[in-house]
């Protein structure tokens, strides 16, 4: 999804990167020849980044396109909330590539593989997940390492509050939410556990976009909201066919729309 939440960038085995706007218009941003594109992610003012194999690009909105070649496989992209950094997730840590200079790419070294990426909203943070049950990030001022461990399976899906104070994750019976308020990050501090039911794993997490409450989706199909101040829950949907694989907030927060491996979808309002 674009940043201003107006358009769906897309990549795929045909090697095309395209955007795809509300009314269903198709646009062609980038075709690499004979590549599967295996990562995307959206940047503010229309950039765009996509990666394949050892290699990243950066598409400006103007169209200026920026070739980034890794000794290792690309596995996850981002860019930090003003655009201007492309973060890389690879094995034994990442990459912080200034886009639009030549500047040496900032390398953050950490053992094993690292398959996804992400920025706090404030751009302090830099979180990785890896293909061991765990996280790892990096305070940006000075590179100092985090470790987020504890988890019994992959974390796959993750969303931060709206004022970056908290990162809601997947992984557990229960979605683990990390503060992310202090200096330190979580370092030192115990997550919450919200939505804990014992027979079943979080598949997915989706932060409301003004409150500091979370959808949580489970792997049979059950949605849950909860506040993190008291951890109140409000069921949205009873167990269904599949595990909830994705959900996302309008912009307002007054509806939910969520997708399931089973192929259910649907929009649930909050205001009625």
């Amino acid at each position: 999804m674009a940043v201003d939440g107006k358009s769906l960038v897309t990549g795929g085995e045909d090697g095309r990167v395209c955007r795809i706007d509300a009314k269903g218009v198709v646009t062609e941003l980038a075709n690499i020849p004979r590549k599967w594109i295996t990562a995307v992610a959206t940047g503010p003012n229309g950039t765009v980044g996509f990666a394949s194999g050892k290699t990243a690009w950066s598409r400006a909105a103007d169209g200026k396109v920026q070739e980034f070649t890794q000794e290792r496989s690309v596995e996850g992209i981002a860019f930090a909330p003003k655009g201007q950094r492309l973060a890389i997730a690879r094995y034994n840590g990442a990459t912080l590539i200034w886009t639009g200079t030549a500047a040496k790419p900032v390398e953050l070294e950490w053992k094993g593989a690292h398959i996804g990426i992400t920025f706090s909203p404030d751009g302090r943070f830099l979180i990785t997940s890896m293909q061991e049950n765990a996280l790892h990030g990096w305070r940006l001022e000075d590179n100092k390492h985090m470790r987020m461990t504890g988890y019994p399976a992959k974390v796959k899906d993750w969303s931060w509050s709206a004022k970056a104070k908290w990162l809601a994750t997947s992984g557990a019976p229960a979605a683990i939410v990390w503060p992310f308020a202090g200096k330190d990050g979580p370092m030192g501090k115990a997550p919450l556990e919200l939505g804990l039911r014992g027979d079943s794993m979080v598949t997915s997490v989706a932060c409301h976009p003004g409150e500091d409450i979370a959808a949580i989706g489970y792997n049979d199909g059950m949605i849950l909201i909860v506040r993190f101040a008291d951890q109140k829950e409000v069921l949205l949907r009873r167990p269904g066919k599949g595990a909830i694989t994705s959900m996302a907030w309008d912009e307002d927060g007054y509806r939910l729309v969520f997708g399931s491996q089973a192929g259910d979808c649907g929009v649930v309002p909050l205001n009625e």
